[in-house]
């Protein structure tokens, strides 16, 4: 680990999160659990596991990952709300935490008043696919295809209310208000037959998921959702170049823990996490993934990260009317 990660890293608990004797007694015994509210063995679930290996290295006692699906997040997020407050339950999730409360009306528990952000993961951006019979080689061609052709086009999405889907109506509105008829799926591999025959010609897809496909020459990719051009698509543009200014998305994933955890073991859960995906063996393998590590998030940058993206989807979700299936 260089000494640049080391000084990033929380605390003097960073170097060894259980040197204090008195931290160390008052953690809980027995196996303490990482609550992923989404199926075991897909993309959120993978790191999760992946990482509670790991940071289970630099913590008093061993985690278990327990799926609990349901209601979309709602169920595994409302579990961790009402857990005790002793660290020993943590929740590891996503995007869709920022945009529970424009999706839903009413919710069991408060997103932001009853979770502490422990540490902030990394994120994974989003590559834009097209049908090859489509008359659009690149993004302004495609934004000026569904300027002339308003409503006639379909995109397909993983899921309602989902990463992909809110990606793709933020696209649709900086663009300038296109019009193009959502179609959701139950996940991506469900969705793609339909990209590849034509049926549902544009899809927006994590790069994980997008890259075979690219670089198959199966579908055609016109853009990346990231910043800066990407070094395993660097011929891939990003949407700013392709003329939708200040267009930036990712999925992403952050570790909470119910509101009221001691201000100690939140830093020591954070340590944990920063150490682990310092690994170059974990980085690696999220790499395979598309995700960007964070290896120095506090708390507190993982609480302003999570309120600009409330602060970001939230009127995105509302004007577009999206509900939860």
């Amino acid at each position: 680990m260089q000494r640049r990660d080391i000084l990033g890293l929380a605390g003097a608990a960073a170097l060894a999160p259980f040197a204090t004797p008195a931290l160390a007694q008052a953690w809980p015994s027995g196996p303490g659990r990482v609550v992923v509210p989404f199926a075991a063995g897909g993309p959120t679930d993978i790191p999760a596991r992946l990482l509670a290996d790991e940071k289970s290295k630099f913590l008093p006692s061993r985690l278990v990952v327990e799926n609990r699906t349901g209601s979309g997040v709602v169920i595994g997020t409302d579990l961790v709300s009402k857990a005790p407050k002793d660290g020993q339950t943590i929740l590891y999730t996503t995007i869709a935490h920022a945009c529970l409360r424009a999706l839903f009306d009413r919710l069991p528990f408060d997103p932001v008043a009853d979770f502490t952000p422990a540490a902030y993961i990394g994120q994974i951006p989003m590559i834009m696919l097209v049908n090859k019979d489509l008359p659009a080689r690149n993004l302004p061609e495609l934004i000026d295809l569904l300027k002339k052709n308003p409503g006639k086009y379909d995109y397909a999405s993983s899921g309602n209310g989902g990463a992909v889907h809110l990606a793709s109506e933020l696209f649709l509105h900086m663009a300038g208000g296109l019009k193009v008829n959502h179609i959701p799926f139950r996940g991506s591999s469900a969705a793609m037959p339909e990209v590849l025959s034509g049926r549902i010609p544009i899809m927006l897809d994590v790069a994980a998921a997008a890259l075979p496909y690219m670089q198959r020459g199966e579908l055609r990719a016109l853009a990346i959702s990231t910043k800066n051009r990407m070094p395993y698509a660097r011929d891939l543009p990003t949407f700013v170049e392709g003329g939708v200014a200040g267009y930036e998305a990712y999925t992403w994933h952050m570790a909470l823990v119910p509101n009221g955890t001691p201000a100690a073991t939140v830093q020591a859960i954070n340590a944990a996490y920063n150490r682990a995906l310092s690994l170059d063996s974990v980085k690696n393998k999220l790499a395979e993934m598309t995700m960007e590590v964070t290896t120095d998030s506090t708390p507190e940058s993982a609480a302003r990260f999570l309120a600009s993206e409330m602060a970001k989807w939230e009127p995105i979700i509302r004007a577009a009317g999206i509900k939860p299936n």
